[in-house]
């Protein structure tokens, strides 16, 4: 068991979330919404799963600086330093960058587990013991650690992890990173199932902050640099403001592009607790209870005839009449309907740029 004092999560709670619209809107995007219809926001159920690891006082949310207050409203058992705000939407790598000196000049021992706030994880209990085995991992070894999900169809929405085949060790060990592997087209995705030798990118990292930064000054010295020249200022009044004017000029990339894929100490865990990004409204779907038509309805009184496959999510209280429909999306925000193909869905994401 990895020493709880010295763990922490960093969770990253900035996107937009345009492919969940109309329901994820700029200004309230899906993070802050009960999408599943559990009565809590998907960054509640994360910061709630969160706690069987480390304490709150141990959580850190990273946003951009426009959602501050939605932050403190959906978690308030947080204090202002462990809210990070973002000045500008610079990928991944500049936030975990900044998140890492910071909890460095806090911690220096610290270990932290990096993860996104829009998740569905289903065995809860599964996944924190996973995280305890990173954790002691990464506490024992300079590591950069990912966690790959065990595959169960050949997705084509996913990255994929290549894990060597001739490293050693048991099964559940942390496995020597091959290397990553772009979204496939549906052969490769085949290929990539039938070999066993390949894990879907999940998106949640673990590693000691030291190992961290050090791989960041390695094969992304720019960021390093830039977010480097403000150790003075971390954990002080003055962090934000140097935030406000070093973090716009970090160059825009993922953490995955900038030190995931050029680092020669990555390994990954194959893991299998019930992990789905949640990142569509098809995904949504998949992931929620069906009636026997194969339905998922949020809201009431909803009435369904004639009709498969769809996900229908409206206002309490709101009547809706629905016939004919066969693997459909139907969203009512109020002030938005949205009648859509499930099979067209990658489309919604372009309708908001329109």
């Amino acid at each position: 068991m990895p020493n709880n004092s010295n763990t922490y999560v960093a969770i990253m709670a900035g996107g937009i979330g345009s492919r969940f619209w109309p329901a994820s809107r700029e200004e309230r995007p899906k993070q802050f919404l009960d999408i599943l219809g559990v009565g809590k926001s998907l960054i509640r159920l994360t910061f709630e799963r969160f706690l069987k690891l480390c304490p709150a006082s141990n959580i850190f949310i990273v946003t951009n600086k426009q959602y501050a207050g939605l932050v403190k409203e959906h978690l308030p058992e947080l204090t202002d330093n462990q809210i990070l705000t973002e000045p500008s939407r610079n990928n991944t790598a500049p936030c975990i960058a900044y998140t890492a000196f910071k909890l460095q000049a806090l911690n220096p021992d610290a270990n932290l587990v990096v993860a996104p706030s829009d998740h569905v994880i289903l065995k809860e209990d599964t996944f924190v013991e996973t995280l305890q085995q990173g954790l002691a991992f990464t506490a024992a070894n300079d590591a950069l650690l990912t966690l790959g999900i065990t595959p169960t169809r050949p997705d084509t929405g996913y990255g994929y992890i290549e894990i060597d085949p001739k490293a050693p060790g048991d099964s559940n060990q942390p496995k020597s990173v091959k290397a990553f592997r772009e979204k496939p087209d549906r052969p490769t995705a085949q290929q990539y199932l039938d070999s066993g030798n390949y894990l879907w990118n999940a998106g949640i990292f673990v590693w000691r902050v030291s190992s961290l930064l050090k791989a960041f000054a390695e094969n992304a010295p720019e960021i390093h640099r830039i977010l480097g020249a403000g150790a003075p200022h971390y954990n002080t009044p003055q962090e934000q403001a140097f935030i406000d004017e070093a973090y716009p000029t970090t160059p825009s990339i993922s953490v995955d592009y900038a030190i995931m894929e050029k680092a020669g100490n990555v390994f990954t865990i194959p893991s299998d607790f019930g992990w789905s990004d949640l990142g569509t409204w098809a995904s949504l779907h998949a992931e929620s209870p069906k009636d026997d038509q194969g339905n998922v309805v949020q809201g009431s009184p909803i009435q369904l005839i004639d009709t498969q496959n769809t996900l229908v999510r409206a206002p309490k209280g709101k009547r809706l009449v629905i016939g004919g429909l066969d693997d459909y999306i139907v969203v009512d925000e109020g002030d938005v309907l949205l009648i859509w193909p499930k099979s067209r869905e990658q489309e919604i994401k372009h309708l908001v740029d329109k």
